[in-house]
């Protein structure tokens, strides 16, 4: 399982934990929990548990790189995208693939938000191994779902079924009405996304091309300027012409080659105060 990289998305403002959580200073650059490490610190040395060797890159608004700079100072410059601006996690993901694979065309990638909340790091490494070793052989995309604990309606859902090792989805739900989410628990086969995704480079850029080529044509535009000094100005002209798509509708939601591997171990996504309170014990508002 050689050339792993693992591509952290930085971008977000944590709007739903706002005032905590501000446009100038957003939720995944904060000690939320109040550990003495912000999340996005957390996050980074939880994937050093899957593989101290893999290549770490940083997606993130270019307001927002001294941030990177100051929490995660062994990551290199070049491995830290500065969007120009937001378009959603699907030209995001675009953007860092075409840079990996412009070194790394065998890379075998893991695409994963900044501020989640998993205490069991052994437990994570192991099941981001097992996805890992999935994908670095096959045609496949392996997502990552939870067992739901509550008819929860701020999640989107995922459904599968089979054991507890690589399985294939049947579709992905969005966020559902309460009434909805009680009958997925109900029904059972039903998991909580936590958005993490895994894949090689190849996969990827296939996937994409059939499902989002509008973005794949900005993508190779961009790249003759890709590691060089024009990188800043082509991007800041072209990637704000990408549709503003979730990685979810563009592909996940088409491609026929979606798995997903349930993560036994406690995850919250710290979207809320009263999630955030759950685990610190302390009140916040």
């Amino acid at each position: 399982m050689n050339d792993i990289h693992i591509v952290i998305m930085a971008g977000g403002v944590g709007s739903r934990l706002f005032p905590l959580s501000t446009p100038e200073r957003p939720k995944q650059f904060i000690d939320l929990l109040d550990c003495g490490k912000t999340l996005i610190q957390l996050t980074y040395e939880r994937f050093l548990k899957v593989s101290p060797d893999a290549r770490f890159w940083v997606v993130t608004s270019a307001r927002y790189i001294h941030f990177v700079n100051e929490h995660l100072p062994d990551i290199p410059a070049e491995q830290i995208l500065a969007e120009p601006e937001a378009r959603n996690t699907a030209p995001c993901i675009a953007y860092a693939c075409w840079k990996i694979r412009q070194k790394h065309p065998t890379a075998n990638i893991v695409v994963t938000p900044s501020d989640a909340y998993v205490p069991d790091c052994d437990a994570f490494a192991v099941t981001m191994r097992t996805a890992l070793s999935f994908t670095g052989t096959r045609h496949a995309i392996v997502c990552v779902g939870i067992k739901p604990t509550s008819p929860h309606t701020g999640y989107g859902y995922i459904h599968a079924s089979g054991g507890d090792g690589v399985v294939k989805v049947s579709e992905f739900k969005e966020k559902p009405s309460a009434e909805v989410a009680e009958r997925y628990l109900a029904e059972g086969g039903y998991y909580w996304n936590a958005g993490i995704f895994v894949w090689n480079v190849r996969t990827i850029e296939e996937e994409l091309r059939t499902h989002a080529p509008q973005i794949c044509a900005v993508m190779d535009e961009l790249v003759p300027a890709l590691y060089t000094p024009r990188e800043e100005a082509a991007l800041a002209r072209l990637f704000p012409a990408c549709e503003k798509i979730s990685i979810d509708y563009a592909v996940m939601e088409k491609s026929p080659y979606v798995y997903m591997i349930p993560g036994h171990w406690d995850w919250s996504d710290l979207g809320s105060f009263e999630a955030i309170e759950a685990i610190t014990g302390k009140k916040l508002k």
